[in-house]
């Protein structure tokens, strides 16, 4: 029978002990499933009416005997895509996107889904009520999580129209966050800021903005545009927003993953 390794060692160089009721070797740690929770941007991508749509230029392509090197030129809004939205971007004196705390960036997050509903109502909103009920089945929302909105709304974005959901007067109707519930999870909750796969974590409709301005305006973040919510657990994952570091932005597409 083979030895066991007492002195195997994890990933951090710490030593990794046998069971000391079994004596059983120490089992390695299983890999993390990652979540990739970012849309693949592309010129036809839905953007907030005025934005400057997407764009990709060829500059060059590979050429080893001439000594070039594939590459693009791109332009785009800040607010393109699955990205994320700086306190600065609704709130005077609000930090920029280069400042977010790293440490905010790489947390817990809740998933509160009301898919169910927007199918019926895409005019629904995220209320105080379903936090509360998200809590009384897996308990309090983690410290210093990103609390996410499931609307299913990801699986609208190639369909022309359909991810707006514009009426004939141009009025968006698409679900988001009451503002109540905003300003229930900015001060009743610990938490980094909030999240959605729609377009922006106000309902389509609003007029005011008040999720915007309630999140940014307590200095915490959004990010807007979020695809495979349905595939993480409503608590019990990490997710990784890649946030761009660009000076003085007021957001920026970016990688957002959920580690399960």
């Amino acid at each position: 029978m083979a030895r066991h390794d007492v002195h195997a060692v994890d990933a951090a160089g710490r030593r990794r002990r046998p069971d000391p009721v079994t004596g059983a070797p120490p089992r390695r740690p299983r890999p993390r499933s990652v979540v990739d929770l970012t849309h693949v941007l592309t010129p036809d991508f839905p953007a907030w009416p005025g934005d400057r749509p997407f764009e990709i230029h060829l500059v060059s392509r590979f050429d080893p005997a001439g000594g070039e090197f594939f590459a693009n030129e791109l332009a785009l809004h800040e607010h393109t895509g699955t990205h994320i939205d700086a306190p600065a971007h609704a709130s005077l004196g609000g930090i920029t996107v280069e400042r977010i705390d790293p440490r905010d960036l790489v947390v817990p997050i809740a998933v509160i889904d009301i898919a169910a509903r927007a199918a019926q109502d895409p005019d629904t909103l995220l209320g105080v009520r379903d936090i509360l009920t998200l809590e009384r089945e897996h308990g309090a929302l983690p410290e210093r999580c990103l609390v996410a909105l499931h609307s299913g709304w990801a699986a609208r974005v190639s369909t022309p129209g359909a991810f707006t959901n514009a009426d004939a007067d141009g009025v968006h109707h698409t679900p988001g966050f009451d503002p109540a519930a905003v300003q229930f999870l900015v001060r009743e909750r610990n938490i980094v800021g909030i999240g959605t796969d729609t377009l922006t974590v106000d309902a389509g409709r609003s007029a005011d903005y008040g999720a915007h301005v309630g999140v940014l305006g307590a200095g915490k973040y959004a990010v807007e545009v979020l695809a495979n919510l349905d595939k993480i657990p409503p608590v019990g994952a990490t997710v990784v927003v890649g946030a761009p570091t660009h000076a003085g932005g007021s957001g920026g597409p970016c990688r957002v993953f959920a580690l399960l």
